[in-house]
């Protein structure tokens, strides 16, 4: 930066000598294009003052002024500096008319872009300066009017024209690489000169002036393994034989400089990244040639034996590896196969392997690239190869039996200790111990197998039943003395043989139906048999009638020797009302060895039938009703005890729902009872004129009231002295004093007398309780004299309680109550 810096700097002063110069060449008038401004004034003034003289002599021959004015000056464009920084403002050119005397009668105007603003002219001279710093990348060029009017009324003296300044340009912008940093891949191995990408800086400078614009190109950093053209940026490998396998990535620095690349020039850089792309030139490589590897001989099929694995520097496809066996005496023994995820050649058992047989196998490997490139053919072969040896290792493995499964034959019912068979392993490892044998439990649970543990003999526990089951499949567990136990199993079959020792019988016992009105000689059922024990081919049954019934009237049979018989009738004539059913005893004999026979009971049900001898009915009992009731009549005799069932039920329920009081009252037992009393209220609680809850008994409140449906336990006797009163007794205080101590004393009693909505009055009122009822516990001389002053309301009650000395008589007793 501090470079750049200066060298900018130096650009400065250079364009400052540059403008300075300009401005002196604009003054002495330099050459560019056209002819210099000065001399155009030169040639101005000189056409000036030959118009001037031209003019006097037609005014002197003629005697007249020319109408139309000729302009004195001709131009096309004018030049500045840009980023010109001097202390004065840039002349940019002057203005000259003919018609201009000098006497400052004519005034000059600038119009267009940027007159008053960047240009200004001096109005009596013509003289155009700039007074702000151009920029060309800004602007390249401004268009401008200059016109001459009369400086009086500003009369046009001669048309407007129009003229160019351009701004001259200077080297201020540095290259610049829109597009970086870069990213480019390019092969490894690529030939010199491989083209690796085109990289292009833009300069803002003027291409058509000087050489601001012109750049070349050149690489600051990744030599010698790059190189770039300097006209066109294109970056090429430089050095053969690049190895992505060495290095992969370079970072390259391109320098982009004007002017040429010439001293004093600006200058811009850009970074390339660039990538070695992979190619296969690199074969497959075991880093061994020998992998020694061990297997156990109780290893089964299918499992890992080792891994190996050839490098292969390449990536992706180009780094691919294939495997294969190609040599070895344990070819057949094992399998090759190839782990997708870390491209290992994994060995596996083949087939199982015994260390008594054999203990070491051989194996050849090979790894080979599946895609090869042609370009790098020649540095092959691409494939390697290795030698793997396996050595077997000694197990101590379980008894081998010398048969896989074993099948035997016993005959059923035969005795306890009956021989079945034998079965017979070994130890097939070196130090061959002896075995012993079992038979798991779970294999034969209810023992109907014994063996024995030293020599395998096989033998029964009690007799066998080939009709309860005819095959026993059980299992014999060997085992090695000495050794790691570890059993072996063997199935063993054992299949009990027939012994006939199951007598014939009915094939179905069903019942035979026969018509009353059957015709002698027509059979009426056809029967077989069937046997449990095992059926052979030439087997069959003969039948014959029981000698019991061997010469009854009724029915006779016929075997059919093939296993079957017909029944005949012999009769006809047969009613159900006389006999219903009749039993022939059937003899059923096969012949196995020892033969076996059987008597077998046939039931015969004699039926009711009707012309087709279709069956009606085989019951007796329908002709035991009497007759005259029909099925309707029954079906109506039954509807109308059902109805009257019906009805009873209904009526029963209604009268349940009649629900009677519980409590005992006696309609005859007159009381002088307290119904309604409407004069005293019940304090501020009492919102009714009558409240239920005061007819409470306070001491049954909280225990037993007799019910009408409970009779009481116990009897309690009134107390002595507490007699009861006559009934025209007009002494009402002793007549309640007589009821209270009833039924103080009496538990059972229910709550007759009203006298007990005294009991309550309710709560907050001010005269508080006006019972008396505890007058009997109390003994206590109540003072109601402050009855007087509580109003009318309680002056009945005044009268009665107020006076202790007061008599009642009977009419007032019954008004008072």
């Amino acid at each position: 930066m501090m470079m750049k810096r200066q060298g900018l700097g130096l650009l400065r002063a250079i364009l400052v000598l540059v403008g300075v110069s300009a401005l002196c060449s604009v003054a002495l008038g330099t050459r560019r294009g056209n002819a210099s401004l000065d001399q155009r004034s030169n040639k101005h003034r000189h056409a000036g003052h030959l118009s001037m003289r031209r003019h006097k002599q037609r005014m002197g021959k003629e005697g007249q002024v020319l109408h139309r004015s000729k302009r004195g000056w001709v131009w096309n464009q004018f030049f500045v500096i840009e980023e010109y920084t001097g202390p004065d403002p840039v002349l940019v050119g002057r203005l000259h008319s003919d018609v201009d005397s000098g006497d400052g009668n004519i005034k000059y105007i600038l119009s267009g872009e940027g007159a008053g603003t960047i240009f200004v002219i001096d109005d009596k001279t013509g003289n155009i300066h700039a007074t702000k710093t151009l920029d060309r990348e800004e602007q390249a060029q401004y268009t401008l009017t200059a016109q001459a009017v009369a400086r009086e009324n500003n009369r046009p003296l001669e048309p407007p024209s129009e003229f160019i300044v351009k701004v001259q340009d200077i080297n201020d912008n540095p290259p610049e690489f829109l597009h970086g940093p870069y990213y480019a891949r390019v092969p490894e191995m690529s030939n010199v000169g491989t083209s690796v990408m085109q990289v292009t800086a833009t300069d803002a400078d003027d291409p058509t002036y000087g050489n601001s614009a012109r750049l070349v190109y050149s690489i600051l950093k990744g030599q010698p393994y790059f190189s770039v053209d300097p006209q066109t940026g294109t970056i090429r490998t430089a050095l053969p034989n690049m190895d992505r396998e060495a290095r992969q990535e370079y970072d390259v620095v391109i320098q982009a400089k004007d002017m040429g690349g010439h001293m004093g020039g600006l200058s811009g850089t850009t970074e390339v990244k660039i990538t070695l792309t992979d190619v296969n030139d690199n074969p497959p490589k075991f880093p061994h040639s020998v992998y020694p590897m061990s297997v156990s001989e109780d290893k089964v099929p299918g499992e890992e034996v080792g891994r190996i694995k050839a490098k292969d520097p390449d990536l992706g496809d180009n780094g691919m590896v294939n495997y294969r066996l190609i040599d070895g005496d344990g070819i057949n023994m094992f399998e090759l196969t190839t782990d997708s995820e870390t491209r290992e050649a994994v060995i596996k058992l083949k087939k199982p392997v015994d260390f008594e047989t054999k203990r070491s196998y051989t194996l050849k490997v090979e790894g080979s690239n599946p895609h090869i490139d042609p370009q790098f053919l020649a540095w092959g072969p691409y494939k390697d190869e290795a030698t793997i040896k396996i050595s077997v290792e000694d197990a101590d493995e379980p008894p081998v039996f010398v048969a896989p499964s074993y099948m035997f034959e016993v005959e059923e019912n035969a005795p306890e200790g009956t021989l079945v068979g034998r079965v017979h392993a070994k130890d097939t490892d070196v130090a061959n111990n002896p075995v012993r044998y079992m038979i798991p439990r779970y294999t034969d649970v209810e023992q109907f197998f014994s063996i024995n543990s030293e020599d395998g003999m096989i033998i029964t526990t009690r007799p066998l039943d080939r009709e309860a089951q005819a095959w026993h499949n059980i299992s014999v567990s060997a085992t090695e003395i000495g050794g790691h136990h570890q059993d072996t199993k063997v199935r063993v079959n054992i299949k009990v043989k027939d012994v006939n020792d199951n007598s014939p019988e009915f094939a179905t016992n069903n019942e035979v139906l026969m018509c009353e009105t059957v015709v002698p000689g027509k059979i009426i059922e056809t029967v077989s048999a069937v046997d449990k024990d095992e059926m052979a081919h030439r087997q069959h049954f003969t039948f014959t009638l029981a000698p019991e019934v061997a010469h009854n009237n009724n029915f006779s049979l016929k075997d059919n020797r093939d296993s079957t018989a017909s029944i005949y009738v012999l009769r006809k004539g047969f009613s159900r009302l006389t006999q219903d059913v009749y039993y022939i005893p059937i003899e059923i004999n096969d012949n196995g060895f020892p033969a076996l026979s059987s008597t077998n009971t046939l039931t015969i049900r004699v039926c009711s039938c009707d012309s087709k001898d279709t069956i009606l009915s085989c019951n007796v009992e329908p002709y035991v009703l009497p007759a005259g009731l029909s099925t309707g009549a029954l079906i109506a005799i039954l509807a109308c005890i059902v109805i009257l069932l019906a009805i009873v039920v209904l009526f029963v329920a209604l009268r349940r729902q009649k629900k009677e009081p519980l409590i005992v009252f006696e309609e005859e037992d007159i009381r002088e009872n307290i119904i309604t009393y409407d004069d005293e209220g019940g304090g501020e609680e009492d919102t009714e004129a009558f409240d239920i809850a005061t007819l409470q008994n306070p001491d049954g409140a909280n225990g037993f009231l007799p019910r009408k449906d409970i009779k009481p336990e116990l009897q309690f006797p009134i107390r002595p002295g507490l007699g009861r009163p006559a009934a025209n007794s007009v002494d009402v205080d002793d007549f309640i004093k007589t009821r209270i101590a009833e039924a103080d004393s009496d538990p059972t009693a229910p709550p007759y007398d009203s006298i007990q909505i005294y009991g309550y009055e309710g709560r907050g009122s001010l005269a508080g309780s006006l019972s008396s009822l505890e007058s009997v516990t109390t003994e206590s001389d109540l003072d109601y004299d402050y009855l007087q002053s509580w109003g009318p309301r309680f002056k009945k009650l005044a009268d009665l309680y107020g006076t202790k000395d007061c008599s009642f008589n009977d009419g007032d007793d019954g008004d008072d109550s």
